[in-house]
């Protein structure tokens, strides 16, 4: 986080206290996978694909903002975060606020178009699906404790609903292709457990 902020010469105390915001909202009550394990992970891929990135450094501070905002049972997550993202820039002079805003809003849809950073944030938030078999459990188990107030019925109709759309598009990953294969059959033997019990 300091090393990132340090692009834009944001002081070290500004950096801490912006940060010390950040970890108490990533370690809010009913997270399980959306925690900044999970950015950890994002961090680390998108460093992996970095020659792909217009802007890297906006990349990565939409990571880390992209689900600063995260509550299971709204569905304004995404503008509430990119909203947070935006007046956060404004107070530490970064002028990509905008540009930062507009990719975390492209997490609710995982549309990104020809946006090469869009495309390298969105393989990142998307590459546990190809991720082993047991980080994948890992990750499904907690997205249900984050829905652990769905009944069971009701959460295995709308997961398999979104898993569903993810095996219907003629390609999940923009740049980690080698991922499309086991996410596939990941996704499609998630599917087949919810369908089973």
């Amino acid at each position: 986080w300091h090393d990132l902020l340090g692009a834009w010469a944001v002081t070290p105390s500004l950096a801490n206290e912006t940060f010390e915001d950040i970890r108490h909202h990533y370690a809010g009550p009913g997270r399980f996978y959306h925690t900044l394990d999970h950015v950890g992970a994002m961090l680390e891929t998108v460093d992996g694909l970095a020659a792909f990135a217009r802007n890297l450094n906006a990349v990565k501070l939409a990571v880390w903002l992209h689900d600063v905002i995260y509550d299971s049972r709204a569905s304004d997550n995404e503008a509430r975060s990119a909203e947070y993202a935006e007046q956060l820039c404004e107070k530490l002079s970064i002028p990509e606020g905008r540009l930062v805003a507009s990719l975390i809003l492209k997490t609710k849809t995982h549309e990104a178009g020809d946006d090469a950073d869009a495309q390298v944030l969105l393989d990142a938030d998307l590459a546990i699906l190809g991720a082993s078999e047991s980080a994948y459990r890992a990750y499904a188990d907690q997205i249900r404790q984050e829905y652990g107030w769905v009944p069971e019925p009701d959460f295995r109709m709308g997961r398999r609903q979104v898993l569903d759309r993810f095996l219907a598009r003629p390609r999940i990953f923009h740049l980690l292709a080698h991922l499309e294969d086991p996410a596939r059959r990941k996704i499609a033997a998630e599917i087949s457990r919810l369908g089973a019990a």
